[in-house]
């Protein structure tokens, strides 16, 4: 699927669902980007340049999370179990900053509740912008399948005015 999105995604580049997202974005021709710390840093080395993310000055993970959720309208968060260090730091974030934030654990729900959940909360909270989040791939390598799943098996048809 190509054309016009009403939505673009931004992610901070990190490997496993932050770089799932930017993929999937990638693939369906949806405008992305985000911030990423100086040195576009990443668990892997520094992140190619085919990710359009913008560089901070700052080497800290945490101040990349901070403007990436606050450059958003809502973020989703993904998971298999209950979020640990960084996601955990993202929702903790996203309630301090009192921003929309939709958590999908992937223990509990399948890939496709999980699309149909996404669908109806960005449509109730009119999402522009979405930043993704979750674990990187050492942590949980099935993360980076199971986003990008998600977002392109999404009926994004359903969010055109």
């Amino acid at each position: 699927m190509t054309g016009s999105f009403p939505i673009s995604i931004i992610s901070g580049g990190q490997t496993g669902a932050d770089q799932a997202a930017l993929d999937a974005a990638i693939f369906l021709r949806i405008p992305h980007g985000g911030w990423i710390c100086s040195g576009r840093k990443t668990e892997a080395g520094p992140l190619p340049d085919r990710y359009l993310l913008k560089e901070l000055e700052s080497p800290r993970y945490r101040d990349r999370t901070e403007k990436n959720i606050l450059a958003a309208d809502g973020t989703l968060i993904v998971s298999f179990g209950p979020p640990s260090g960084g996601t955990a730091l993202t929702e903790a974030l996203s309630v301090r900053h009192d921003r929309p934030f939709l958590r999908l654990d992937l223990d509990v729900i399948t890939e496709t509740q999980a699309a149909a959940a996404l669908l109806s909360w960005l449509q109730e909270h009119k999402i522009r912008i979405l930043n993704v989040a979750g674990p990187r791939a050492s942590n949980e390598p099935r993360i980076h399948e199971a986003v990008y799943s998600i977002l392109t098996n999404l009926a994004w048809e359903e969010l055109r005015p």
